[in-house]
């Protein structure tokens, strides 16, 4: 596992670098690397930026089952668009079958825990045991939840997996910019159904 003072100093050096800076000290650190998406808002920056500096890069994407349709048909325009290598992991469970046992509960439900490790955590678990990168991308920024504002661009994953987020310290508006400047599409109807609030963690990050 990579010491905490190499991270504290990665992440004071490349404070003020540009996303593409990022990404390839990250390859430099490994390049047995994954990007991982759920196709929310502004995935398309993440993706882009990551595929644009190594275009083979494999790309997870756990989807719960519980897209919207929007969703879905913004996840296949940015796959064939950017011509991602995609790996698509799914829960063992439909969610019509889960939907009849259980539906979807609420956060202070007893089953939520067991609905958020069928349609999320197992899934990814799955992914990262399958792929075992040494560098995670993912698109964590600062001010979405309390825990994501102690991270840093760098960090360290509770299974000792690099976790670089290049646009850490983005704005929405920002990245509107960025997807602008590209020509990437976004999409705002998206549901998580494992956060009642947008400001919660769902035990992938935390």
């Amino acid at each position: 596992m990579i010491a905490q003072d190499q991270i504290d100093k990665w992440n004071l050096l490349y404070k003020e670098a540009k996303p593409e800076e990022i990404i390839k000290k990250a390859f430099e650190i490994s390049n047995e690397a994954v990007v991982t998406t759920n196709f929310r808002p502004y995935e398309s920056a993440i993706l882009h930026a990551v595929n644009s500096v190594s275009s083979n890069i494999p790309v997870v994407w756990c989807d719960t089952g519980y897209n919207t349709p929007q969703t879905y048909k913004h996840a296949e325009k940015v796959i064939k668009d950017l011509n991602l290598n995609i790996f698509l992991y799914v829960p063992k469970q439909t969610s019509a079958h889960r939907d009849v046992v259980m539906g979807i509960p609420s956060i202070d439900d007893p089953k939520h825990t067991l609905f958020t490790e069928q349609v999320k955590l197992e899934p990814f678990r799955r992914a990262m045991e399958e792929h075992k990168p040494k560098v995670w991308f993912t698109n964590l920024r600062q001010g979405q939840t309390a825990f994501r504002n102690s991270i840093g661009i760098f960090s360290v994953s509770k299974d000792g997996v690099l976790k670089v987020s290049p646009f850490y310290y983005w704005s929405d508006t920002d990245l509107d910019t960025y997807l602008e400047e590209n020509k990437l599409p976004n999409e705002f109807k998206y549901f998580d159904p494992t956060k009642a609030l947008e400001n919660r963690e769902c035990g992938l990050h935390a």
